[in-house]
């Protein structure tokens, strides 16, 4: 796989968080200097190629993989329709993790799901199910997530302690007896 290659795949995992220069040349193994010329390729690329809805942002000392602000009124009308208001299996574990586990940051969301998550907190953010809740000290200032007053609202919740015991719902769960709150809620949804 090309050092190209490499890069465009790490900007896409790593979402809208973005990734510095140092960490894409510590996991791809090349030198700062070489990754930063690797960029400036593929954004060129990106620009030039009309075919393509992709360009890369440097925000402080992060690139983002982003859409062209010609994707704009595409993305408006996605966000608006049917569609993009249901909540998927993935944005369901998500926001069940996050309101157990907050504060918690995405890396870690992925760790437990085994999968990466960044699609799902865009989503439950929007949503404004969750939000940014501070950063984590040390290296990188990841973003700690946690649930916002409309979470409370929409499960009818006067505190976190009214969420289903966990303890109970393994319990059900080994017996055969669905007792999901996020389940439940959006049941609906997932059957269409």
């Amino acid at each position: 796989m090309s050092v190209t290659a490499k890069i465009e795949a790490l900007l896409f995992v790593v979402g809208d968080q973005g990734i510095s220069l140092e960490e894409l040349a510590y996991v791809t193994g090349e030198s700062t200097a070489r990754v930063y010329d690797e960029i400036e390729k593929l954004k060129q690329k990106y620009l030039i190629d009309q075919e393509s809805a992709f360009c890369i942002l440097e925000a402080g000392n992060h690139f983002l993989l982003t859409t062209k602000t010609e994707c704009a009124a595409v993305l408006k009308e996605f966000a608006k329709s049917p569609l993009s208001n249901k909540l998927s299996q993935a944005a369901l574990e998500t926001l069940s993790i996050i309101a157990y586990k907050q504060p918690i940051t995405r890396i870690e969301v992925d760790e437990i799901r085994g999968v990466q998550s960044s699609g799902a907190v865009q989503k439950l953010l929007n949503r404004q199910l969750i939000e940014e809740k501070g950063r984590v000290d040390g290296p990188g200032r990841a973003i700690l997530y946690g649930t916002t007053d409309y979470f409370m609202d929409y499960f009818a919740l006067k505190s976190l302690e009214e969420l289903p015991d966990i303890q109970q719902i393994e319990e059900d769960f080994e017996t055969e007896v669905p007792s999901d709150l996020f389940y439940d809620r959006f049941k609906e949804e997932l059957e269409e």
